[in-house]
């Protein structure tokens, strides 16, 4: 479970960085984008609430 909350949390700083890349570069960000940031935020956040309760 451990490695899964990694990968997410790894996979959450890719997808931000490449919106902030957008952002940068002047260019607007599609509102998709804050849905996709939304699912892995909520999916991180179930992960560590099931890893705690888990324990």
């Amino acid at each position: 479970m451990f490695y899964f909350l990694v990968v997410i949390a790894v996979l959450l700083l890719g997808y931000a960085a490449v919106l902030l890349s957008f952002v940068r570069r002047g260019k607007k960000v599609p509102p998709a984008a804050y849905l996709g940031l939304a699912v892995l935020n909520g999916l991180i956040l179930a992960a560590v609430l099931a890893w705690a309760i888990a324990r």
